[in-house]
């Protein structure tokens, strides 16, 4: 794996209680941390960007203030609208604490981007990123670790990038070979919210046939649940040769492990 960047995502329904608001699941965060570990130490040559979903941290904060929408949306509340922004901002900063303590337990010398403090976007497409942090962390061989955040807006005034937005600027940047999206589904349904069909592998020709059946989030999300997911990766995979995108649950203790190594322990998205 020498010389190899991988993208690996936390979802916010795996290391948070996405239905108890402001609740950390720190026992699974310390497993997590541990197989990352176990696995970076195994391959001196991976280079690995980490970034998390908000759970019940920015994603309720985000509902209440209508964040994502942008301030043209809000009328004339634009002092509610701010106060909302700030809020969404350090409640994802308190859940990238909880992220980032888990991981210096385990060894690793993670550091955490800020997206809110380095990243401009128009119209929820980020348009500017200070990358130089990123590049300089993975030199020093630190763990560059980014998250779902607010951002400064050209169109909207303000907004919420979820994590795959952020990694979407990433990938022209440092051309990812894999991304891996971990989170609580074994991976992507054909039969939503059935759950008995689970696609293995869906390649951009096939996508529109299976399109109808892949459903939302269960929970609270306000950035798009399962479907936006699939189809912002395959539009990464139309844009960057190569890569590949596997999405997967965590849950089960050895599963992150199995994924990084590169077996598909849930659905491979493929050009």
């Amino acid at each position: 794996m020498a010389n190899e960047i991988i993208f690996l995502k936390l979802g916010g329904s795996l290391i948070t209680d996405k239905d108890k608001p402001y609740t950390p699941r720190l026992d699974k965060l310390k497993e997590l941390a541990l197989e990352i570990k176990t696995v970076l130490d195994s391959n001196p040559g991976l280079l690995l960007i980490l970034g998390h979903g908000s759970g019940s941290f920015g994603h309720t904060a985000a509902k209440k203030y209508g964040t994502r929408n942008g301030l043209p949306a809000q009328g004339g509340g634009s002092k509610r609208y701010w106060y909302g922004f700030a809020e969404v901002k350090y409640q994802a900063a308190e859940l990238t604490r909880h992220v980032i303590e888990s991981l210096l337990n385990a060894g690793l010398p993670a550091i955490s981007i800020h997206p809110s403090s380095s990243m401009i976007s128009d119209n929820r497409k980020v348009t500017y990123h200070n990358i130089l942090a990123i590049r300089k962390s993975l030199t020093a061989h630190l763990l560059p670790v980014v998250h779902g955040d607010v951002a400064f807006d050209e169109s909207l005034g303000g907004t919420i990038l979820s994590t795959e937005d952020v990694f979407a600027f990433l990938a022209e940047q440092f051309s990812p070979t894999r991304i891996l999206l971990a989170g609580i589904e074994a991976g992507v349904w054909e039969d939503f919210p059935a759950r008995t069909k689970l696609v293995k592998q869906i390649q951009l020709s096939d996508y529109e046939k299976m399109r109808a059946g892949i459903g939302g989030s269960t929970s609270t999300d306000v950035t798009g649940g399962m479907k936006a997911k699939v189809e912002e990766m395959l539009e990464l995979i139309k844009k960057n040769k190569g890569l590949t995108v596997q999405i997967f649950s965590a849950e089960e203790n050895g599963f992150l492990t199995r994924a990084l190594n590169g077996e598909n322990v849930g659905t491979l998205l493929i050009e």
